[in-house]
């Protein structure tokens, strides 16, 4: 029992650290360049289940709040009034979405694992176009229509993130059940 639990604590703080590092990890494309935190906030949820993949988001927003310039544009609680940190509160809620889908199945298949992945990405996208929306009309003062919102926060940025659900679904296939057999 004792060492589930160091074995959950060590994979959680794994994860916060690899959110961290995936957020300086900027893959170079045509107009919106993307980073690998989805992905790994993606695989925090698949691999640590819906509530230890949320806790693990939770505390890399934390530290970044707290100071730590750990966010893609730094850190601090100045953060929140970025147009982008919606996106990071979707990482939290996507995380634990995708995890629960996906671990109602001892052994998921890729179907599932996609299906997760996706609903999460949508969730992600959801929160994030609408904070960036709101921060823009009450914090910035130069609001945003809905079509250069949609533009500019979902149709540019998501062909990325596309590819990262179908890897997340590949690795997720194959660390689920190395985790789950206390192989790691």
């Amino acid at each position: 029992m004792k060492s589930n639990r160091t074995k959950n604590m060590m994979l959680c703080a794994l994860f916060v650290a690899l959110i961290a590092v995936g957020a300086f990890i900027r893959i170079p494309v045509p107009v919106v360049p993307f980073t690998l935190q989805y992905l790994f906030t993606m695989l925090a949820g698949l691999l640590l289940g819906g509530k230890r993949g949320f806790i693990a988001v939770c505390i890399y927003i934390f530290l970044g709040l707290i100071g730590l310039p750990i966010f893609a544009s730094g850190g601090g609680i100045g953060y929140v009034f970025q147009p982008s940190f919606g996106y990071i509160i979707g990482f939290a809620v996507g995380a634990f979405v995708t995890g629960v889908i996906a671990n109602k199945s001892d052994k998921p298949g890729y179907k599932r694992l996609l299906a997760a992945n996706f609903i999460g990405l949508g969730i992600v996208y959801l929160l994030g176009m609408i904070y960036y929306y709101l921060i823009s009309i009450f914090y910035l003062g130069t609001p945003i229509g809905l079509w250069p919102l949609f533009l500019y926060c979902f149709i540019l940025a998501v062909p990325g993130d596309i590819l990262l659900c179908i890897a997340g679904a590949i690795l997720g296939k194959r660390l689920i059940p190395l985790i789950k057999t206390e192989r790691i």
